[in-house]
This record gives C-alpha cells, sequence and structure tokens, in this order.
C-alpha cells in the first residue's frame, strides 16, 4: 500500500504569523491535532496541540500575542506520495511522531499522513477485523432474538 492510498489530499495551512489562539480555534473548527505551517510551496514547521501546551501555556505565554512561528516545530519529516505505507510508519516510529506531510517534488506538500487515518484504514481493510466484527454482531444478533435459555 502506498502513502497515497490512505493520505488526506485536502490541507490546512496557518501562517506563521497567525497567534497560538488562531491556531488552536483552527485545530478546533478542523478537530485536528497539528497544523501545517507556512503554505504548500514553503513549509516552515507543524505546530501540534503538545507545542500550544509545552511552548505556550507551560510558560505562561499569551495565546493573543504569540505568534505560531514563535512555538512551531522546525524540524519537519516528510514523505512523497509514492513512499510504501510501511517506509513511512518506520519514519514515523523512529522519530516519534503522529503525522506527515506529503510533499511531492515541484508541488510541495501534495497530502497530510496521520496515524489516526493510517490506523483507520487498516482496520477497514483488515479481513481479520472484518471477520471478527462479523462475528461478534452475529452473535449479538443471536442474543438479541430470543437465545435466552428457559
Amino acid at each position: 500500500m502506498k502513502v497515497a492510498d490512505v493520505m488526506i489530499r485536502h490541507v490546512e495551512f496557518i501562517e506563521p504569523d497567525a497567534t497560538v489562539q488562531e491556531a488552536v480555534v483552527t485545530m478546533g473548527e478542523l478537530d485536528v491535532s497539528a497544523l501545517p505551517v507556512g503554505s504548500a510551496q514553503a513549509l516552515v514547521g507543524v505546530v501540534t496541540d503538545r507545542d500550544v501546551l509545552y511552548r505556550a501555556v507551560a510558560e505562561g505565554r499569551d495565546p493573543r500575542r504569540t505568534r505560531v512561528a514563535e512555538i512551531t516545530t522546525k524540524l519537519v519529516f516528510t514523505c512523497r506520495p509514492d513512499d510504501t505505507l510501511t517506509a513511512a510508519l518506520d519514519l514515523m516510529a523512529s522519530h516519534n511522531i503522529r503525522r506527515l506531510p506529503v510533499v511531492e517534488e515541484g508541488a510541495g506538500v501534495v497530502g497530510w499522513l496521520t496515524l489516526s487515518d493510517v490506523s483507520r484504514r487498516l482496520l477497514v481493510d483488515s479481513e481479520v477485523v472484518q471477520k471478527g466484527l462479523s462475528d461478534l454482531t452475529d452473535r449479538l444478533g443471536e442474543g438479541a432474538s430470543g437465545g435466552q435459555g428457559m
């Protein structure tokens, strides 16, 4: 399986000069825990909920005055759409990260790969998981149809 098979293709960015408060509001609206900082052609970092917590809140910074650029993780690992999912997961595991911008030469950021998306996809595609869910549903259905002893 390739990264392109699992990645999210619509990526929302936040500008480096946005406030931390704006970043948190955007994360809440999108229900995400991280945002790439910059643009598709000029990725300057990633800001995560942990960056907000440890680099802003814990340090007592005012989220209305602190700029995203001040707390952003600037060392960003990336992958390509044609990388194998295994290679991307190995990269994530080796650097203890939960998300990767997906970049393509000449196009910049073309996607976003998260552990949540990978997990969801693998669960949906897993024959073992699907069989287990089917068996469980069948057993629950039997119990609901009066399978109680007399």
